[in-house]
């Protein structure tokens, strides 16, 4: 697994605060970023991850020398590979709803953040990680990267804006089919179908993000975030979409097959779900 790499004095200033995420600030570019950082278990999202990046945003946020906010994934395996899936196999429809409080927090204040926020996709994008890479305003590809919403297959459905965030993307046959499928797509498919804004080989994705930064850096900050909160009232209803995505998703945890699901993905083995 690759190294997160140290940032070179007077370059980067990397805040030591955090266990969970990287945040490192590239005064010189004008950008933070932030890198979740769990590649050995593929920078799978639990609730302390999800905190961890609203308390750097809070950072950014108050910073005039960031003007452009960057999220991607420790090491080159995995953007992020989802939720952490051991937290699913005790969860109630009450402690589902908690949890969406902290999930769905993430996801809407990075969509809407005032700031340019850019995904830098390293690796796998599945579930709550290709929700959360969903929530950002542009996402650039390595070609490694796969895509997928896999919540079927492990006795779920997508709760952090997955069915609401993916059809307004792709369209809702595309995303339709990619729901109940549960099946990955390659970076090429990804971008044929309005998925992410660009592919580039995994060498040169930082210097291509760096190199969008450096146009975003160059615009009003003022006029980049009114187009920012004007193109986000363009999708209409997506509140309350989400709001009711939460309550299928909750209900979800009342079922044998959610706890099949999610034992099943654990255990390395084929789910046999029931329909209950």
């Amino acid at each position: 697994m690759q190294e997160v790499e140290e940032p070179k004095a007077g370059n980067n200033n990397k805040d030591s605060m955090f266990q969970f995420i990287i945040y490192e600030v590239r005064k010189d570019k004008g950008y933070a970023l932030i890198s979740i950082n769990r590649p050995s278990v593929m920078n799978a999202l639990n609730i302390e991850v999800r905190k961890e990046i609203l308390s750097a945003l809070d950072i950014a946020e108050k910073d005039e020398f960031i003007r452009v906010l960057v999220l991607t994934g420790a090491g080159d395996k995995a953007f992020s590979a989802g939720a952490d899936i051991k937290m699913f196999q005790k969860m109630t429809p009450l402690d589902a709803k908690k949890y969406l409080k902290i999930t769905k927090g993430t996801s809407s204040r990075i969509e809407n953040f005032p700031k340019p926020v850019i995904a830098a996709v390293n690796g796998f994008a599945i579930g709550g990680g290709l929700e959360l890479a969903m929530s950002c305003d542009i996402i650039i590809s390595s070609e490694n990267a796969k895509f997928g919403q896999g919540e079927i297959n492990i006795g779920i459905i997508p709760g952090v804006g997955g069915t609401q965030r993916l059809p307004r993307l792709v369209g809702v046959k595309r995303a339709k089919e990619l729901i109940f499928t549960g099946d990955l797509i390659d970076a090429r498919t990804a971008l044929e179908i309005g998925l992410v804004n660009s592919v580039v080989s995994k060498d040169e994705l930082m210097n291509s993000v760096e190199a969008l930064v450096s146009k975003l850096v160059a615009k009003s900050p003022l006029f980049l975030r009114l187009a920012k909160e004007a193109l986000n009232k363009s999708v209409a209803g997506l509140d309350e979409g989400l709001d009711y995505e939460s309550t299928l998703f909750s209900l979800c945890f009342a079922s044998k097959d959610q706890k099949e699901g999610a034992n099943a993905f654990l255990e390395k083995r084929k789910p046999m779900f029931s329909g209950n």
